[in-house]
Formats: structure tokens, sequence, C-alpha cells
């Protein structure tokens, strides 16, 4: 019930914000999956730290993250480029080796896009980081962001979405 609540109140003002580490099979191939358990521990770790106590983030599957909060138009840009430079930090594991990480960031907001839905955010958003992709930037939604085919909330296209209902 609090996190129904919670996911309301976020949505009547929220930005969603999409996030994907790259090259993530190639952490798991050269470094093993425990490696790769520590990067995901360690990007919710850090998407958590960025986005405050009052924003919702989430796993979305695999190296995928989603997160919605509420953020000032005016701070957007040296937000999400704060967000950028933590999500390539390097993670140290336990026995001391160093994973060079990097991830995609897609943003949308109800200014940039055109609506308050949070399906049609968080579908912008995830348009948005595609277009953005090994750019090193956070790429902002447009409204042509919500045009894009989705399945399921998810770029139409993508490993997984090629079949209606199935998800990504």
């Amino acid at each position: 019930m609090a996190c129904r609540f919670r996911l309301t109140n976020v949505q009547d003002s929220g930005n969603p914000r999409a996030s994907d580490q790259d090259h993530f099979k190639a952490v798991n191939d050269d470094f093993g999956h425990p490696a790769g358990d520590a990067v995901l521990a360690a990007t919710a770790a850090r998407l958590t730290a960025w986005a405050g106590p009052r924003a919702a983030v989430g796993r979305l599957g695999g190296d995928e993250f989603a997160i919605v909060l509420e953020l000032p138009a005016a701070r957007l840009e040296q937000r999400l480029a704060q967000l950028v430079r933590m999500l390539h930090t390097p993670v140290v594991l336990d026995d001391g080796r160093t994973v060079d990480v990097a991830a995609s960031v897609g943003a949308a907001t109800p200014h940039t896009v055109g609506s308050r839905d949070l399906s049609l955010l968080q579908r912008a958003a995830d348009a948005a980081l595609y277009d953005g992709k090994h750019s090193g930037h956070a790429a902002v939604a447009s409204p042509a962001h919500t045009t894009v085919p989705s399945i399921n909330g998810r770029r139409a296209g993508r490993p997984g979405t090629a079949v209606w209902g199935r998800a990504a």
C-alpha cells in the first residue's frame, strides 16, 4: 500500500530516468557473474544515492534500471551530468580488481514530452536512452520519443521485445 501511494504521488510530478549499463555482457564474460552482480549492486546504490529518499528507484531487469523523481527543470542538465559521472566511476570488487563501467541515461519530463502520463514518460526516457547510447551524455526525450513503437513500455526492436506481451 505504501508503495502504491508513493508511486501515485510520484506520477503526479515525476520525471522518469532510464539507465542501462554499457557493455555489461563483457563484465560477466571477462570478470565472471559475481563481478556482474557487484556492478549491478554498485549501480543500484549509486542511483539510489543520486536520486535521494523521495524518489522511486528500481531494476527493470538485466542491467536496466528506472528512476522516478521530481527534479526542477533549471537543474536538469546539471543533475543528469552528475548522474552520468557517477555511473562512469569504476567499481572495485571485493578481491581488489577494478571494473571500468559506463552507462547510458535517458530522461523524460512532462515539460519535454508534453505529458504527465508515467507510462508515456518511461517509454520516452527509454527511447531517448537508446538515442544517446554510448555517447557519454544523458539524452533528454522530446515529443518525438513518445511515438517510438514500444512493447511493454520499452522500445520495440530491442532483444526480448519481438513478441507482444513478452517482458523485455
